[in-house]
């Protein structure tokens, strides 16, 4: 084993950027023996050509790296899939631990971390790959993305409530601390109250872990939770999983803000990864927030909520009506108050009557930073369509992800007004729920002789400063 070969990443950047500016291409693919095979080929046949020569023509420059091919860096101070310019697919699934053996756990981290680092820069999940190894043992990898590139792959991790305290059983019970964590839960990491309206699936809320994997191939994002799933065989098991599409956020200002199945602009004051202080402030947990909890400085919290659109009733408003209970404009995401999409909404502007241009009890009137104590959050939520109903309703809708520095300031109060006096609440069902602490990110990984990173005794792991 080596030490890592590529630079290393500044420790205060945020592990969802490469070292160097903007994300760096791929080194090696999974393709890259073939590669080599033909540049062994193509410089052979050149070397002959040019013996002639007493000079060589200059090389082409080399091409940048497509979409496709992108990679973000794995280790930082911060998980990368939270700043990262949000991909467009998701799969995001958690898992209930079936050990109450505390060394399982920190195995079962450790070979994930490991996994999911190589996954992110299109290596195999093991280094031995899904063609390669003991022909009578299953391969390392499952396969399927085995001629695909990396698409801009990210895994992050949390833990829930339950990893620290169970589950409290039907009669409010408590539940057991199965790994000796209690006294390490965070203060925040609370159990979300049901909000009005609420119609949770219990089987669609919560879990002991949770992993998010994000790309811009929904294949890769697929085989990275399902070898994920299978290393964690006879240690965990999967409770509930969420295929996402076509994101409904932007998380970097030179992404163009996406539409939400019904239609609109969402997302328009969403923290941005370019806004540093920002971020400091409103979605990563600082050293000395929480004293029983300072393992997850440098972390955050995700917010998960599965939001059922009712498409047909929507569908069937007047755009009038729809533009009234957003607040902004269908076709620009301006607000109803006048401007551009990114003006600032003037909420005592009125129109004809004395009415505010922007209903009180429009969306945007009341998730507004101004409206909710300043509280802003960083979204990277995503449309899913899960088929129809037993009555032939589309089961459509968003699953919300957001990632904030404390929940019970920027989450709580602010849902807990819209789900009593958002108007479009009329139109959204929550059906599945879950809070998660992310911890920090992985400085650092032992590598291989493929470059990707191993998996050894002693090393880093997503949640060390936890377990460790």
């Amino acid at each position: 084993m080596t030490d890592a070969t590529a630079p290393a990443p500044d420790p205060d950047a945020p592990a969802g950027t490469a070292p160097a500016p903007g994300p760096s291409p791929r080194g090696v693919s999974r393709r890259a023996l073939l590669g080599w095979g033909g540049a062994v080929a193509v410089g052979a046949g050149l070397a002959g050509l040019g013996a002639g020569r007493a000079t060589a023509p200059a090389p082409a420059p080399a091409a940048a790296p497509t979409a496709a091919a992108r990679t973000y860096a794995f280790t930082g101070r911060h998980q990368a899939g939270v700043v990262t310019p949000a991909q467009d697919r998701l799969y995001a699934a958690a898992f209930d631990l079936t050990t109450t053996d505390r060394g399982e756990l920190v195995d079962l981290l450790r070979r994930w971390t490991v996994m999911a680092a190589r996954l992110t820069q299109g290596l195999p999940a093991g280094p031995l790959g899904p063609t390669s190894g003991p022909y009578d043992a299953p391969p390392d990898d499952t396969g399927e993305a085995l001629d695909l590139p990396p698409a801009g792959l990210t895994v992050t991790v949390g833990f829930g409530r339950s990893l620290f305290v169970g589950t409290p059983g039907p009669d409010g019970t408590p539940g057991v601390d199965r790994f000796g964590l209690a006294d390490r839960l965070p203060a925040a990491l609370v159990a979300l109250p049901q909000f009005a309206g609420d119609a949770l699936d219990p089987a669609r809320c919560d879990g002991d872990l949770v992993v998010q994997a994000c790309a811009d191939d929904p294949q890769v994002a697929v085989h990275a939770i399902r070898n994920l799933s299978r290393a964690a065989f006879g240690t965990a098991t999967l409770r509930w999983a969420q295929l996402g599409y076509g994101r409904t956020s932007s998380t970097s200002t030179a992404q163009r803000t996406p539409r939400n199945l019904f239609g609109f602009k969402d997302g328009t004051a969403n923290v941005m990864a370019e806004e540093t202080a920002a971020l400091d402030e409103h979605v990563w947990v600082q050293p000395g927030d929480d004293a029983a909890a300072d393992w997850l400085a440098g972390g955050s919290y995700l917010v998960a909520r599965r939001i059922r659109m009712t498409i047909e009733t929507w569908d069937r408003s007047s755009l009038r009506e729809q533009e009234a209970v957003v607040g902004r404009t269908k076709a620009e995401g301006a607000p109803l108050s006048g401007g551009a999409e990114h003006s600032e909404p003037d909420f005592a502007r009125e129109g004809r009557g004395g009415q505010p241009l922007i209903p009180v009890d429009s969306h945007v009137a009341l998730a507004h930073p101004t409206r909710n104590g300043g509280a802003r959050m960083l979204r990277r939520g995503y449309n899913f369509t899960d088929g129809n109903d037993a009555l032939g309703r589309l089961d459509a809708g968003l699953f919300f992800l957001a990632f904030v520095r404390d929940p019970r300031t920027q989450y709580v109060p602010m849902q807990a007004r819209m789900s009593r006096e958002d108007r479009l609440q009329e139109y959204l069902q929550h059906t599945g729920s879950g809070l998660y602490a992310l911890p920090p990110g992985v400085a650092s990984l032992p590598t291989g002789a493929d470059g990707g990173a191993v998996v050894t005794a002693d090393g880093p792991f997503w949640g060390d400063t936890l377990l460790g």
